[in-house]
């Protein structure tokens, strides 16, 4: 299987990392464990999550999604070669006092000594980068966290911050967790794409299949109803986004593979991406995902589905 380095961190995954935030969400229980023993059964490493999943339910109050990986995790004995990547600071901002709290609060609900990658969930302009980045490097001095990574930050501050790191002697960003996907490339591609390049960072891109549009099951309106997520289609349902759907199912029927697994492919190839994030909520939507951990496209299919 292609194992793939995240930055200097000394981790690895193959090209596909399980999104953790339909977990207590729409993929709970018996059927949740069932997909989390797939993943592991078929070589997968890392499972993406973070504290404030699923906060947006009404009635939960986020760490939902830990709390049942935790679960997980107990039920089979431990990680036996499992990597957990958890997040803080979505709303409560990167101070060295939240940063701490919140880590203390994932690790029990996990039920770990230590954090595998950690990740700032997004950027907090109200607070200095030197503490930020010197609380994730005590957390790590500590062996609470193995490596740190940052999501959705610019590549003008995340230039900043390594520069702090490396002027500081702190634990730097060894992965960056970006928005990215054939529907949205503007906010990777370019600057952020270049640094993440030159500065040796791993890439583990979240909403990989831009909420289930490129799976190609959202052709109509009327589609929408076919999903809690739904409601997010109408910025893809357009001429462009029609035009993509045409290109994946052009490339998945020369390829014979499925939209969603061309749709990986297409991310996993790109330049300085380690492997895309993409959820399941079901053993038989996993088993689709799992295609991409083999399927290679063609220099040709990859320029037609970045025409398009």
């Amino acid at each position: 299987m292609d194992l793939r380095a995240l930055g200097g961190s000394g981790l690895m995954t193959p090209r596909l990392v399980l999104g953790g935030n339909v977990f207590g969400f729409t993929a709970k229980g018996g059927e949740a464990f069932r997909i989390l023993d797939r993943f592991a059964a078929a070589g997968g490493t890392m499972i993406d999550t973070a504290d404030v999943y699923s906060k947006w339910v009404p009635g939960h109050v986020g760490g939902e999604s830990e709390t049942l990986l935790g679960e997980w995790l107990k039920r089979r004995g431990g990680r036996k070669g499992v990597l957990i990547a958890t997040k803080v600071g979505y709303d409560s901002g990167l101070s060295a006092a939240e940063i701490e709290r919140a880590a203390e609060g994932s690790l029990k609900r996990l039920g770990i000594e230590a954090i595998d990658l950690y990740y700032a969930h997004k950027d907090d302009g109200a607070t200095p980068l030197e503490e930020t980045l010197a609380a994730f490097d005590r957390l790590v001095k500590a062996g609470k966290v193995r490596a740190i990574g940052a999501s959705n930050y610019s590549a003008g501050r995340l230039a900043e911050a390594l520069d702090v790191s490396a002027r500081e002697g702190l634990a730097r960003y060894e992965v960056l967790q970006p928005e990215y996907n054939l529907m949205t490339r503007d906010t990777f591609e370019g600057a952020l794409q270049q640094l993440c390049i030159e500065r040796g960072l791993g890439v583990l891109p979240y909403f990989g299949l831009a909420s289930g549009f490129l799976t190609g099951k959202y052709r109509a309106p009327a589609d929408k109803a076919k999903s809690v997520r739904g409601d997010r289609m109408d910025a893809y349902m357009n001429e462009r986004g029609f035009r993509i759907l045409a290109a994946l199912d052009q490339v998945a029927a020369d390829a014979g593979a499925t939209p969603a697994q061309v749709a990986l492919a297409w991310l996993a190839a790109q330049p300085g991406i380690t492997a895309p994030i993409a959820s399941a909520t079901s053993v038989e939507q996993l088993e689709e995902l799992l295609g991409v951990l083999t399927l290679e496209l063609s220099p040709e299919q990859l320029e037609k589905l970045s025409a398009a």
